[in-house]
């Protein structure tokens, strides 16, 4: 069965945007034999799914490996379970991927759209994903809590979302609510201008808040609002229902299995673990101190072959971007070598930073290289940064462990749960280097991650660093940008 492969994207690289929720759950029969009809043996013929998408960070973009994200991942996978390849194609908003489709011109809509029964030339999939609309708000302002909060406040939606049509129907009960939309705007857009303070709100979905709530340390969640809705994907109406009973099978047998589940999980689940707190800290340190470190970062990234971002992310998990930075134990400099570490290295002076970031990449390289040949991708990675953290005697005692539980040795995510362990008896005790502080490296890994993600971001949407917290003029105007929904007083 061939992979699915991208072969077109025009690209529109804003924000993030993915909607959904809650209505009732449709077509929840058992599989039936899919019927044929003209549109699907085209498809056939043609040999290729055409997907009309969004290129955002929660639907589709290109990523460090090539095209992923959501929207991405399950067209990517209905393809393959159809033996196709896969053409994906992107509109700047909801509208015009709805209107491609309904032309003909798209097989699929898959574009985190809300499932509407009122668009007419559209027929939809059961529902994908549910979430629940918020309203957040600027940090600084009297707590936003409840409807009669918003009174007075500059408030925005993205249209086409369906965020508009849990605000409408809020309306009738509440006649003096008001708002602005855009179709030319993205959810970090919205949320860029609520901490600028060109806005005071938006109503947002669950999930883009919990993505996009350490890119935005200064956006507040205030409350939910209105029912959940649901996203799904669409599909022209008139052209018979080969193609959507077949996604609709596809989509039902994800969900059965679990697999639906996990997906929501990789690319909507983070935890929590870096507060706003540390995020406004680390964004100002982006801000202040990393212009003076980046080329150097570059320079360890280009000798290395590591992406300097991630290299920066560790430098930050080490010391803050501190050259002079010292532990009690005498670990030194910005990437905290130790002195036989730096001696191996070559590095006489560990309190340089270019001799620390230098140094402190080709030790991550070693670490890297000195693994077995059996761990693979990103898995290695996390576990080379780990060994950066404990030691590499004590990341081969975590494998042995992981490998006793049952877990697979070469997964970071096996690894990760045994690493713990080493510090109990019962377990560190039957290791080689016994004791260590083995939840320590877990967390290491695990804000390095974030920080990468967080630099990742800032860079991929080609942001100045110091815009994330830097204050618009008073005098800039972009209501251009937004047609305002007047209240029905």
């Amino acid at each position: 069965m061939p992979k699915a492969v991208v072969t077109h994207l025009r690209r529109h690289p804003r924000g993030y945007l993915l909607t959904c929720v809650g209505v009732a759950l449709m077509w929840l029969a058992l599989p039936q034999p899919p019927p044929h009809n003209a549109q699907w043996d085209a498809i056939q013929a043609r040999a290729f799914l055409a997907v009309q998408t969004r290129n955002t960070p929660t639907t589709y973009y290109e990523g460090r490996h090539g095209p992923t994200g959501f929207e991405y991942d399950l067209a990517r996978r209905f393809a393959e379970h159809l033996g196709l390849s896969l053409s994906m194609d992107s509109e700047p908003n909801v509208e015009q991927v709805l209107e491609a489709v309904r032309q003909g011109n798209a097989d699929i809509g898959a574009a985190a759209l809300p499932l509407d029964l009122s668009r007419s030339g559209l027929i939809y999939s059961r529902p994908i994903l549910n979430l629940q609309p918020l309203v957040v708000y600027r940090r600084g302002l009297p707590p936003v809590r409840d409807i009669d909060d918003l009174r007075g406040l500059s408030i925005a939606s993205i249209r086409g979302s369906g965020t508009g049509q849990v605000l409408r129907e809020l309306q009738q009960e509440f006649p003096e609510l008001s708002w602005k939309e855009s179709n030319e705007l993205e959810i970090a857009d919205l949320l860029q201008r609520i901490e600028n303070g060109s806005l005071d709100a938006a109503v947002v979905y669950q999930h883009q808040f919990k993505t996009n709530r350490l890119f935005f340390p200064e956006v507040e969640l205030g409350f939910p609002l209105g029912e959940p809705l649901s996203m799904a994907w669409a599909f022209p109406a008139g052209q018979g229902a080969a193609l959507q009973q077949r996604a609709q099978d596809f989509l039902h047998a994800l969900q059965r299995d679990g697999t639906l589940d996990e997906l929501i999980g990789h690319y909507f689940g983070h935890d929590d673990y870096l507060e706003y707190v540390g995020a406004r800290i680390f964004i100002s340190h982006v801000r202040e101190k990393l212009p003076e470190y980046a080329d150097l970062f570059r320079q360890a990234a280009r000798d290395s072959g590591f992406d300097w971002k991630l290299l920066a992310a560790l430098g930050y998990q080490e010391s803050h971007w501190d050259p002079e930075a010292t532990s009690p134990t005498g670990v030194r400099g910005l990437m905290m070598l130790t002195n036989p570490t730096a001696e191996e290295l070559g590095v006489s002076d560990r309190l340089d930073p270019a001799q620390s970031i230098d140094g402190g990449a080709r030790y991550l390289r070693q670490m890297k290289e000195r693994l077995p040949d059996s761990i693979n991708g990103d898995d290695r990675l996390w576990m080379a940064m780990a060994a950066y953290n404990v030691g590499l005697g004590h990341l081969y005692d975590a494998r042995d462990i992981a490998e006793q539980r049952g877990g697979d040795p070469n997964r970071w995510a096996d690894v990760r749960e045994a690493l713990p362990l080493l510090q109990n008896s019962e377990w560190y005790s039957q290791t080689r280097h016994g004791y260590a502080r083995g939840g320590e490296p877990v967390i290491y890994v695990r804000n390095i991650r974030r920080y990468y993600e967080i630099l990742d971001y800032v860079d991929r949407s080609q942001q100045q660093f110091h815009q994330l917290n830097e204050r618009l003029p008073d005098d800039d105007d972009d209501s251009h940008l937004f047609d305002v929904v007047p209240p029905v007083l």
